[in-house]
């Protein structure tokens, strides 16, 4: 629906006028809105990566919130309201917020989401990710046991998990 009317479905029904959608509302009302927000909306994601240190891989974290580019301002809104993250133009037409700065993630996304907690089944997604952020504040994504934790943390996350 974000797209808009496939036109098949359009030929279909040539008598319906499509509504407008409205903008976002740029203001942030409230900072529970943003948790609100993210619970639909946000990706918590670890990743792994070849690296070029001893274990020859390495760990990436990313929290992210994806809009249309309608959106745009919003956007802009929640960087200057985080105090952190950058937005760009992920496919043709949908921009991302995303933090990957760890000092970010583990000094203003994780407070900011322990005090306006996610609610629903990312927040379980939340969960393990402050586990991983954790355990690379602990160095422990370095071991070989580390990173296995955090292979199996991360199996769990965004799919395969019991809803």
């Amino acid at each position: 629906m974000n797209w808009g009317l496939r036109d098949a479905l359009k030929s279909a029904f040539p008598s319906i006028i499509p509504v407008l959608r409205p903008l976002v509302n740029p203001l942030i009302p409230d900072p529970n809105w943003i948790a609100g927000f993210a619970s639909g909306e946000g990706c918590f994601m670890v990743s792994n990566y070849k690296s070029k240190t001893i274990l020859g891989e390495a760990v990436g974290l990313r929290f992210s919130i994806a809009q249309h580019v309608r959106d745009e301002e919003l956007l802009k809104v929640l960087i200057q309201y985080l105090d952190c993250g950058i937005y760009h133009n992920s496919q043709e037409e949908t921009l991302k917020f995303i933090v990957i700065r760890f000092s970010d993630i583990k000094e203003k996304i994780i407070p900011f989401f322990n005090k306006y907690p996610i609610l629903g089944i990312k927040s379980k997604d939340f969960i393990d990710f402050k586990k991983v952020v954790e355990l690379m504040s602990n160095k422990e994504h370095l071991t070989l046991d580390g990173l296995e934790e955090i292979r199996k943390i991360k199996s769990g996350m965004n799919k395969g998990r019991d809803r």
